[in-house]
């Protein structure tokens, strides 16, 4: 992969992935590669090890055996925040916001480090005309601007997860990486969040964990089928709907309780 140009190198590169806990193998031996704009669903039923996966890409775990590259650098060692940098952010299953700040100082704290600010604690946000239009810029994409002035708790939960993607944007990250984003809503609010993801994402890398079938095929340019830890089929939406492997496995099931 290291002598590929950087419009045929993959966005993810997943080699040999294996983890263990103690005896008990989770993840046992992915090989994946992401391209660069792609949105790929992660799919597989419960305890297949899909929020694992997720952990391993972003060092939140350490792996056991194999690598993952991002845009073709090898990240091994590396700590979750120097992924991030590198731009990569995820979000995940439980919402993760700060509910005692404002919406607004939820996106700008997210703005901080790539508006350069980092470590310069004599600076102050607050008079950052830069960092307030940014911060207004997320809020207006992901349709919270109304909501701009309120605490981020008092948010109802759909909003709570919109502004959870706002902050995984904010950053600037070319690979977006979101772990059941339509979790526990209601059709309308499902909705809502697919287009907040599909207009969020476009011209990036989107990797998805999501049980929801209508928004794997609704959104997935490929899919992946996670079960007892190993990737069973991957490809395009009509060929994992109809790979008998799949359908035994998971699908057939999975799209059975939809309806």
């Amino acid at each position: 992969m290291k002598d590929m140009n950087a419009a045929t190198t993959p966005a993810l590169h997943i080699d040999g992935l294996r983890k263990s806990f103690g005896k008990t193998e989770i993840i046992r031996g992915i090989d994946l590669s992401i391209g660069r704009g792609e949105r790929h669903a992660v799919i597989g039923p419960n305890g297949a090890g899909k929020s694992t996966l997720f952990n391993l890409i972003t060092a939140r775990f350490p792996a056991t055996a194999g690598k993952v590259e991002l845009h073709g650098q090898d990240l091994a060692g590396l700590a979750p925040y120097q992924i991030n940098r590198m731009g990569l952010s995820r979000s995940f299953q439980i919402t993760n916001i700060f509910s005692n700040m404002t919406v607004f100082e939820n996106v700008r704290c997210s703005l901080l480090w790539s508006q350069g600010y980092k470590y310069s604690f004599w600076n102050l946000v607050s008079r950052s005309r830069e960092l307030t239009e940014g911060a207004d810029a997320i809020l207006e994409q992901i349709n919270l601007l109304n909501r701009r002035n309120l605490p981020a708790g008092t948010l109802s939960y759909a909003e709570q997860r919109a502004l959870e993607i706002g902050i995984t944007i904010a950053g600037g990250a070319d690979v977006i990486m979101l772990d059941e984003p339509t979790a526990g809503m209601s059709h309308s609010e499902t909705d809502y969040i697919v287009e907040l993801i599909r207009k969020v994402t476009e011209n990036k890398t989107l990797v998805m964990v999501e049980h929801d079938m209508g928004v794997v095929f609704g959104l997935a340019d490929y899919i992946s089928v996670l079960v007892y830890g190993e990737i069973i089929a991957t490809g395009r939406p009509e060929e994992v709907r109809g790979n008998p492997k799949v359908q035994e496995a998971y699908l057939g099931a999975a799209l059975e309780a939809e309806h």
